[in-house]
């Protein structure tokens, strides 16, 4: 897939895109009305693309197209559009296998555009700004841990057909450009004085330079990008964060997949559990009451043990009742060994995959704290000093997960730790 720009691509604006949606809709999608009579807003606050909503007279509709940069740093910064694409293609993959009451539904797909139309989600908020302003969401583990289970499971060599499982791998091995970033940002930058970190200065100098000289963590950060690099375990998310969560009070939704890649697990899991926890000690820079905030941070610690207890159940489940998948065929477990031969190998395979999750959600947290790309959870917290207080302590813990995750046998254990921190 080629990093040029084709002849036909332009990028669209409010007022180009109702005549380019004229004739690319498909015919069984009606906005209702004529083009000129359709409002549309450009609302794209990430980093990478434009996204813009589309209300016709009776549907409205979400249009994303990549642009051939990296959108939050300007023209400088190059960017193949072939992540419309893999984003697109994702959505697919995970609307099939986790089913469209976890993702949204996606219309169109336009190669030349690097364009693709998707469902508006009118009710929803992403949840990020949710967990900020103090909400909860009673069934957002379990929708979560749904979610991973199902999608890690059905995409890895467990639960999938060994040839089509390397035919996604050839499929999505092309997304090296987004794969790249993520190398970068998450598992080197922070690690050394890179031009586009950005932490909170002069609050954090101290702690950044012990992270730069902390040899034991780099050492095991080395390891897991290596990792990263090479383990094509399954079809991650890629980008898995409460930035890419969208959520109501009875709804969930995954959305913004375009750094999906076949990867390591223990990657979505992590970075998804590691925002969680800077959601957790963000807390006391948001909310005064010492009760109520205390109330919030155990509410964020239930959710990181309800995903990864549900995760593992229905993982579980999936994997004891498959019907194909070449890893730990049924041939030696189902059908041979049986159950106790078979719950040994998932026990293993699940610490293995626990004390991988604790590392990458430390390295996700050293990431936004120190790198490009922070979150809005301590960011928008107004007063520097204590900012860099919370995140002090998400520092200490994200060092103890990476370089200690062996420690920690449960989620319980992490709690205690984040607690103590």
């Amino acid at each position: 897939m080629s990093n040029t720009v084709p002849a036909g691509y332009t990028p669209l604006n409010s007022e180009s895109l109702p005549q380019y949606l004229h004739g690319k809709l498909p015919s069984d999608l009606e906005l209702g009305g004529e083009p000129n009579q359709w409002t549309v807003s450009e609302v794209g606050d990430g980093n990478l693309n434009l996204v813009f909503i589309v209300q016709g007279l009776a549907k409205t509709i979400v249009v994303k197209q990549a642009l051939p940069y990296v959108r939050a740093a300007g023209e400088s910064w190059q960017l193949s559009l072939t992540r419309a694409f893999f984003e697109y293609n994702v959505l697919n993959i995970e609307a099939e296998v986790a089913g469209h009451d976890l993702v949204p539904q996606v219309y169109f797909y336009d190669q030349e555009m690097a364009i693709f139309a998707m469902e508006y989600l009118a009710d929803h908020i992403i949840l990020r700004k949710e967990l900020i302003a103090g909400k909860t969401f009673s069934g957002l583990g379990e929708d979560v841990g749904l979610f991973l289970a199902k999608t890690l499971f059905y995409t890895s060599d467990l639960g999938m057909d060994a040839a089509e499982k390397k035919a996604l791998v050839s499929k999505f091995a092309v997304n090296h450009e987004l794969c790249k970033i993520t190398e970068d940002l998450i598992f080197t930058e922070p690690y050394y004085d890179a031009e586009r970190n950005n932490w909170n200065s002069p609050e954090l100098d101290e702690d950044v330079r012990k992270v730069w000289n902390d040899e034991e963590m780099i050492q095991v950060a080395m390891r897991y990008k290596y990792k990263f690099m090479t383990e094509a375990q399954a079809l991650l998310h890629g980008d898995l964060h409460s930035g890419s969560i969208m959520v109501t009070d009875t709804d969930t939704k995954v959305i913004d997949p375009e750094f999906g890649f076949m990867g390591p697990m223990a990657f979505d899991i992590g970075n998804y559990i590691g925002n969680l926890l800077m959601a957790y000690f963000s807390r006391p820079g948001w909310e005064k009451d010492q009760a109520t905030c205390r109330e919030s941070q155990n509410y964020l610690l239930q959710q990181v043990s309800v995903t990864w207890e549900v995760f593992v159940s229905h993982f579980t489940e999936l994997w004891s009742e498959k019907q194909q998948g070449e890893a730990y065929p049924t041939e030696i477990y189902q059908n041979g060994l049986g159950e106790r031969a078979l719950k040994a190998a998932q026990a293993d395979f699940f610490t293995t995959l626990f004390e991988d999750t604790l590392v990458n959600a430390g390295l996700e947290m050293n990431r936004r704290i120190i790198g490009f790309a922070g979150v809005a959870d301590f960011k928008q917290i107004e007063s520097p000093e204590l900012r860099g207080e919370c995140q002090r302590r998400a520092l200490k813990l994200a060092r103890e997960l990476i370089v200690n995750a062996k420690k920690y046998r449960d989620v319980a254990a992490v709690a205690q730790l984040a607690q103590s921190c």
